[in-house]
């Protein structure tokens, strides 16, 4: 027989016996791209990733359901009628701004950056920035928030339904604005009520609006009632 025939069973075998040829056929039958295999460790960082997701999930669902709530469920409450400044503030003079801080209100978070900048933008202005903390609550300000001035008691503030909130007073002494920063959860120049009320009281226009209507991020201020 010839040596390539394939009816030569020792030619054959004498070729497949021969390392060159050896290492062609295990090219042609190794796998062009290996399959990972799945370890125990892993399978582990999968699953922890998983948790992980799942958690922020819903933390997230946690914190919208418990702080986003609408301003209209309690707008006859949020009303500034009573609120008033203190004697030594009170009056003709700037246009006076009043940050109201629980320190313990995780809504914060969605405010302060843009209220640094509000003071950064606005006090060369001549707009006074002040703060009253949440009676009975303990905390400093953040660093970015040392500007403010603070105001021990503020005449009708102890009804306050909700916080973060903000009382504006034009410079002859009115309440131009009072209530929220913005709508939604967090508070940003694109979406805040109070550069536009600002701009206005800055120009001379007048601006009144002591109730407000708004869905955002807020904390209760006011101890709630036994009844």
């Amino acid at each position: 027989m010839r040596a390539d025939d394939p009816d030569d069973i020792s030619s054959n075998a004498a070729i497949f016996s021969c390392p060159a040829h050896r290492g062609k056929l295990h090219a042609l039958l190794r796998p062009a791209c290996p399959m990972p295999r799945l370890t125990r460790k892993n399978l582990l960082i999968a699953l922890l990733a998983l948790a992980w997701l799942a958690g922020m999930v819903l933390a997230y669902r946690w914190f919208e359901t418990r702080y986003l709530r609408t301003f209209d469920e309690r707008a006859a409450v949020f009303s500034g009628a009573e609120l008033q400044l203190p004697a030594e503030l009170s009056g003709p003079g700037a246009i006076r701004l009043v940050h109201f801080w629980d320190p313990a209100c995780p809504c914060n978070v969605g405010n302060q950056q843009h209220l640094a900048e509000l003071i950064e933008h606005y006090t060369p202005k001549g707009v006074q920035f002040h703060v009253v903390q949440k009676p009975g609550s303990q905390g400093r300000l953040p660093a970015e928030l040392a500007a403010l001035q603070p105001i021990d008691e503020l005449p009708g503030s102890a009804n306050l339904p909700a916080s973060p909130a903000v009382a504006i007073w034009d410079k002859q002494g009115q309440l131009a604005y009072f209530g929220p920063y913005s709508e939604g959860l967090v508070c940003n120049s694109s979406n805040s009520f109070i550069e536009p009320i600002l701009e206005a009281l800055a120009a001379g226009r007048k601006v009144n609006a002591s109730n407000t209507l708004a869905v955002g991020c807020f904390c209760d201020w006011a101890k709630p009632s036994n009844d």
